[in-house]
Formats: structure tokens, sequence, C-alpha cells
């Protein structure tokens, strides 16, 4: 299903935004989405199917975050499929990275995946949001079509060490909003090649 001609697509995507990374990561993310494809048979994962979609959507789509990600430790809340958390992962393996979701299927594919992909700088957390409490403070929170933006400031600051930041993938949202616990950054418009929304980077730090 996928071949040469979508690992080019990737790399031509990769090099419009001025991301370079290793040969190895690039095959290990086009693996990724052969694992979703296999799974996604059983397990509903995503409705988005067509190859060259889902290496704009999930690959490309997912890496517009790289250059923002700050500190050693990032947590991706409501991963879902892995998504950006995973292709984050594969593109920087000296962080350490840790995937939430409450669906107990989609993180069963997620421990599969790393375990595939030979990702063991990642833990996969089956849990709600609200249950969980880290021993330790993560330095990034990574968020895509998670939830609306205030919910989100209330939800995630206790994941946050001081002067953390909070990445939030929103295509609307973009206006400060007032949260204890959270300075409004600033947005950043996020240009993904062949990918028609609008999407920007809502960035808080953690105050």
């Amino acid at each position: 299903m996928f071949n040469e001609a979508h690992r080019l697509q990737l790399e031509k995507g990769l090099a419009e935004m001025k991301i370079e990374l290793p040969s190895q990561s690039i095959a290990k993310m086009i693996d990724f989405l052969r694992m979703m494809v296999k799974w996604n048979k059983v397990y509903n994962l995503s409705a988005i199917r067509e190859p060259e979609q889902m290496v704009n959507m999930h690959l490309l789509d997912s890496l517009a975050v790289l250059p923002f990600l700050h500190g050693k430790r990032c947590i991706d809340v409501g991963t879902g499929a892995g998504l950006p958390g995973i292709p984050l992962a594969i593109a920087r393996p000296d962080m350490q990275f840790a995937l939430l979701d409450s669906n107990s299927k989609k993180t069963r594919f997620i421990q599969q995946a790393c375990i595939e992909l030979g990702l063991d700088h990642v833990s996969v957390l089956n849990e709600r949001i609200e249950e969980y409490q880290p021993e330790q403070k993560f330095d990034t929170v990574t968020a895509r079509a998670f939830t609306s933006m205030p919910n989100l400031l209330v939800k995630t600051r206790h994941l946050l060490a001081l002067g953390g930041r909070l990445l939030a993938m929103k295509s609307k949202e973009t206006k400060a909003v007032d949260s204890k616990g959270f300075q409004f950054s600033c947005v950043e418009s996020l240009v993904i090649p062949e990918l028609e929304v609008t999407r920007n980077l809502v960035i808080y730090t953690a105050v």
C-alpha cells in the first residue's frame, strides 16, 4: 500500500517545512502508517485511509510541531492513534515521551507500534487526563483535536513543570484565554504542504 512515492512525498514535505530527518526515521514513519492501516481494519483508529492523505494529515501535520518542542520530557494528551506523539517521538529519540489516551484499543495499538518501531523512550498511558498524576512534571504538553481551549488549559496544568509549554494544535480558538497557572505566549501559523485546512499552534507557558 505504501511505496517509494509515499516516502518521497514525506521527504519533499519535510524539505518544504525545513525539517531534516535521517532516512531511518523516515522509514519508521512509513512503517507506522503501515501498522495503522493494518490495525484500522479492526480498531477504527482513523477515518483517513488514503496513503497520500495519511502522509499529509498524520505525519506532516504532526511534525509541524517539532520545532516548538521544549525541554526533555513531553506528554501528548488525547493522543488517539499516537498523533502527533509517535511521529514526534521518532523524530526526537533524545526526548522522553508519554502518550496518554483513555481509549484502551488505541493505547494497545500505540504500545504495539512502540515495540515494533523500537521506541524505548515512549511510555503509553491508558488513563483519563484528570486522574493521571505524573511523578515528574513535563516540559511540553501537546494536544491535537482533543478538547476546547479553556478545558484543555484546566486539564493540563498539573502535568507541566514551571515554565513548561502547552502546544495546542487548533484551526480556530486562537484568542488568548485567561486560565490560572498559564500565561498566553503566542499563536504560530503552521504551514503544512498540501494541507488545505488552516492550522495554528496556540502556545501557553506554565506559570
